[in-house]
């Protein structure tokens, strides 16, 4: 009996001791450089530079002209979206981007938030910067950083920040949003030297925010966003109050993930798996080799190869826009590549969907974002954060159709203090531009408990 006991003090101690050494694990990181050229002797400038949206009658002109010169391709008959984006769908959505879409305006309802730029380890950091009208008396807004993901821009959370921003009900609380975009994407200039990763881009906005003036903020990513807003609490777990995440795949496969796998469809209580986490885990092994192969294929060149195919995407608007506009379709349900115009509008407005593909296009910037997948995937399972726990307080909204299920279980591996997990009733990879009212419910819901304002 003492041996037993002396044993269960032993291990027990063991994984006591392994505990809190993960919890003093901190992710570090050093200054780098990403302007052209050596760093400047005078340092750096951290002049906040106001900054608006324009175009030009040149630039649709050449547009146009482009358009004009494509050379359409018929698609297999009875394809949908199987093979890619359906051409004949996509003369219909050329044509309207032609002849009916109105940058002009779209250029205008950008502009309705007020942009700015400021330089940062030596290159051009764009973002939205969105105070409260009103601010209850007796309190104070909400800091809140936003990060997008590819093939996003920040104009995923138009929909969502008003519901955050405005109070137009008196119990919720009001946020002040900060939406970045990540260097080479939108109008932030690219890194102009190699090893531009995750942990770089949290750095860039950790020194964002504290030269907005912000001390403790919380943050709320999807996709890559979760990655650099994961690596901001790693980096400076006191510094983010909490992280809010709608995507969170494992990023170390651990023993009690393959315990699950292995176990949790005939014993799902014991993993705490729901009927939902069964149905999305466990098909058969065949449809889902088959489903990430038919998923992931633009990953593998963007994480080899990202300059070659991004020359031509460059080149070409109605390639660039069949590129973007595919992952919209298939991304938000894999059961949209059985429909002839590939669900696009389901969820979305033709005006929404070529809004963000004229980021793209008009910032010329489809190469420098498709290179983030080899700064980041180069390195694999070997990344110093893949190996460290997030102790800051994380909220996880679960939508149905994301492109990978995480169950409680595999998101408590990495977030370990997970305050929230809210199974969403719909909703997809794109979740805040898809249910923006869904996702600030539940930005709502995390943030109050976080803030002491309702019991968990």
């Amino acid at each position: 009996m003492f041996t037993e006991v002396l044993l269960a003090l032993v291990i027990g101690g063991l994984i006591y001791f392994l505990v809190q050494r993960s919890k003093n694990q901190v992710l570090t990181t050093e200054d780098g450089w990403w302007g052209s050229g050596a760093p400047r002797d005078a340092g750096e400038d951290d002049t906040i530079r106001s900054f608006r949206v324009t175009t030009s009658d040149q630039e649709l002109e050449d547009l146009y002209r482009r358009i004009d010169l494509t050379r359409p391709f018929p698609s297999l008959e009875d394809s949908q979206f199987n093979y890619g984006f359906n051409s004949q769908y996509l003369q219909k959505v050329v044509s309207y981007w032609r002849n009916e879409f109105d940058w002009r305006k779209q250029v205008d309802k950008l502009n309705q938030y007020p942009h700015f730029k400021t330089k940062i380890e030596g290159i051009d950091i764009h973002y939205l910067h969105v105070k409260p009208k009103k601010v209850p008396e007796g309190t104070s807004a909400v800091p809140l950083i936003m990060v997008h993901g590819w093939p996003g821009s920040f104009y995923e959370f138009y929909g969502l920040i008003p519901l955050l921003t405005d109070l137009s009900n008196p119990h919720n609380l009001v946020f002040e949003v900060v939406c970045p975009s990540i260097p080479g994407y939108g109008f932030s200039e690219a890194p102009h030297k190699k090893g531009f990763d995750s942990v770089c881009a949290a750095r860039i906005f950790h020194k964002l925010m504290k030269r907005l003036g912000f001390q403790q903020y919380y943050t709320h990513a999807g996709d890559w966003g979760w990655l650099v807003t994961t690596n901001m609490a790693q980096l400076e777990p006191k510094t983010v109050k909490g992280l809010h995440l709608n995507f969170a795949p494992p990023s170390k496969p651990g023993l009690s993930m393959a315990l699950s796998m292995m176990l949790g469809r005939h014993f799902p209580k014991l993993f705490g798996f729901t009927d939902f986490d069964i149905q999305r885990l466990f098909p058969c092994m065949e449809k889902l080799v088959v489903e990430s192969i038919k998923e992931t294929g633009y990953m593998h060149i963007q994480a080899t190869k990202p300059d070659t195919v991004g020359r031509g995407l460059n080149d070409s608007p109605v390639g660039l826009a069949a590129y973007i506009l595919e992952k919209f379709s298939t991304w938000t349900s894999h059961d949209f590549r059985n429909l002839d115009d590939g669900g696009l509008t389901r969820k979305f407005s033709l005006d929404d969907l070529l809004t963000n593909v004229m980021i793209y296009w008009t910032s010329g910037c489809i190469i420098s974002s498709m290179r983030f997948y080899k700064e980041n995937l180069g390195q694999g399972l070997d990344a110093p954060h893949a190996k460290i726990p997030v102790y800051v307080p994380t909220g996880f909204a679960c939508f149905p159709n994301e492109l990978m299920h995480t169950p409680r279980l595999w998101v408590k591996q990495k977030y370990r203090k997970l305050v929230t997990f809210t199974p969403m009733d719909r909703g997809g990879h794109f979740a805040a531009m898809e249910e923006p009212q869904l996702m600030a419910e539940d930005i709502q819901k995390f943030t109050k408990i976080v803030e002491g304002k309702v019991k968990e």
